[in-house]
């Protein structure tokens, strides 16, 4: 904790090089790994690829190494999914545990019962059970009249949106992203309606909305220690999250099929999901499949 941004890339560069180390998973996410990204070494990290696992913040590395032809993951840090408290949620292991030590396709299925609320880690009472979970009510979707299978890029929305101001892990060519399959989450922080709709618009403004055939749109997080959001209060924040989705694909990406509430964003439980491998859509059948 506290570390420069030399000193974390430095662990980043260790990790990497480092041949008797065969994956590296986040801590945590965070709010300034863009300040690491201008300090990684390119070339050292290329040397010896090795899949790297991590979200939210997390999304300024999974967009470079996907920029340097390296296939991340996108889900699993340590302190949130393998440090859930009493143990990981099964759908959770189950999709790690393929992403670790399996090749080919993998489906992902809704989440029956899941949860947003967290409990404070500062008090060990936390850890001695589960966190109760509430039904959920599966995916829905938009246009979904195709099949999709293409590369992914995204990741946390609010951490994108700084991508796209400071210009970094972009492509130079738009067209990198033709025919992909974009994946958006938002945080903890619970951003507003309007500035999901006011990201999204400037991507599609920016030329790359358009560019992807498909959206995988995970649940949204409703609650926060800083908004601890009754159930009602809960469901009208997700559904403006939606319609501000929805808003902006319609004048940006009107044909793109959209997969809302998908289990990969800040919500338990969290499917793992390569981030610049490939994820197939198949609308007409309902059904989610990714490629380890």
């Amino acid at each position: 904790m506290g570390a420069t941004p030399g000193e974390r890339a430095a662990d980043i560069h260790a990790a990497f090089a480092d041949p008797t180390i065969t994956a590296v998973f986040a801590s945590i996410g965070g709010d300034d790994q863009i300040t690491v990204l201008p300090l990684l070494d390119r070339e050292l990290i290329r040397a010896d690829p090795k899949p790297f696992f991590g979200l939210s913040d997390n999304t300024n590395l999974l967009a470079y190494l996907r920029n340097t032809g390296i296939v991340g993951y996108h889900g699993a840090s340590v302190m949130v999914e393998l440090g859930r408290p009493g143990a990981m949620h099964p759908q959770t292991a189950d999709s790690l545990r393929a992403a670790l030590f399996t090749s080919g396709p993998y489906e992902l299925r809704p989440a029956e019962r899941f949860n947003d609320i967290d409990r404070d880690w500062a008090d060990p009472a936390t850890f001695d059970s589960e966190p109760s979970m509430r039904p959920g009510s599966g995916w829905s979707w938009v246009n979904p009249d195709r099949v999709v299978e293409g590369r992914t890029w995204g990741g946390c929305l609010e951490i994108l949106g700084w991508l796209l101001m400071a210009d970094r892990e972009i492509a130079r060519d738009p067209a990198e992203y033709d025919g992909g399959v974009l994946l958006l989450e938002t945080s903890e922080e619970l951003p507003s309606a309007a500035e999901v709709f006011r990201t999204l618009r400037n991507m599609g403004e920016r030329g790359l909305l358009g560019r992807f055939s498909a959206l995988l749109m995970a649940r949204p997080k409703t609650w926060s220690f800083e908004h601890p959001n009754g159930p009602e209060e809960s469901a009208r924040y997700a559904a403006e999250q939606r319609e501000a989705v929805l808003r902006a694909m319609r004048d940006y990406a009107p044909e793109a099929t959209i997969v809302f509430d998908v289990d990969f964003g800040h919500t338990d439980p969290q499917v793992v999901i390569p981030y610049g491998g490939t994820v197939r859509v198949d609308g007409p059948a309902r059904r989610v499949t990714v490629r380890y």
